[in-house]
């Protein structure tokens, strides 16, 4: 053991220790979609092929080599939307990646002064606001606005005269990156048939995500949050700002150290 361990060099250690990063960082880019699905679809696989060989199962084992074999292939169709967010989340700059709680709270203070106004009106609206995991493939399929998040802006872009009023906007980084985007619908069988197409929208992105959507509906001029595929409805202005301060501002605050 002894032995082992004085063969052990530096690089080693940091060869390992950028192998763990590295995945590490892809299991947060992965976190709450369907590639987790995926992956434990190719562990099971994986568990497969052992089993087969351990007790003969020659046909089974033939037949999961033949898959493995073209692994890679799979990867790379079954991951695709996976990797390329992969690949551009790694040229970002990870200090530039998230927001100060003071700077959180003026973009989400402008955010419940939206959704207030847009239910008086009776304006419907989808409000996504991202958090680890990226929505990158969806802002893709948007329109492009990159502007600064505030109560006019989001007035604007759901107003019924608007070219970009359907579908949803998304909010990174303190920031509008796209409007007129597209959510996935939820297909469970518990949701209330008195939902419409924006909240099940709404619950299937955060079924598969961990981003937060604010939903307006025009019919009842209600506002709701979907967290984790639960809908939290008929909130005002404080108990909206209650629940965004506390996803996006008290989780950022660190408890102050003891003299």
């Amino acid at each position: 053991m002894l032995d082992i361990l004085k063969s052990i060099r530096v690089w080693d250690v940091l060869d390992i220790l950028l192998v763990a990063a590295i995945v590490y960082r892809l299991f947060l880019i992965i976190k709450g979609t369907r590639a987790v699905q995926m992956l434990l679809g190719l562990g099971v696989l994986l568990l497969a092929l052992v089993f087969s060989r351990w007790v003969d199962l020659y046909t089974i084992n033939w037949l999961v080599q033949s898959f493995m074999a073209q692994v890679v292939l799979v990867i790379l169709v079954l991951f695709q939307p996976e990797l390329r967010r992969a690949l551009a989340h790694m040229g970002e700059n990870p200090l530039l990646s998230s927001l100060s709680p003071v700077e959180s709270s003026k973009f989400l203070d402008e955010i419940v002064k939206a959704a207030v106004s847009l239910a008086n009106r009776r304006v419907g609206a989808l409000i996504v606001l991202e958090r680890e995991t990226e929505l990158r493939n969806i802002v893709e399929m948007g329109t492009e606005v990159d502007a600064k998040v505030s109560r006019e802006l989001i007035l604007s872009i759901f107003h019924p005269t608007s070219p970009i009023h359907d579908g949803a906007i998304i909010i990174q980084r303190g920031r509008v990156a796209a409007a007129g985007c597209f959510l996935p619908l939820s297909m469970s069988s518990q949701i209330s048939k008195s939902l419409g197409t924006r909240h099940r929208a709404a619950i299937g992105l955060t079924e598969e995500t961990d981003a937060v959507v604010v939903v307006v509906s025009e019919e009842t001029g209600t506002v709701s949050v979907v967290l984790g595929g639960r809908l939290t409805r008929d909130l005002d202005a404080v108990s909206l700002r209650r629940v965004l301060t506390r996803v996006f501002v008290a989780q950022k605050k660190k408890p102050a150290k003891r003299p």
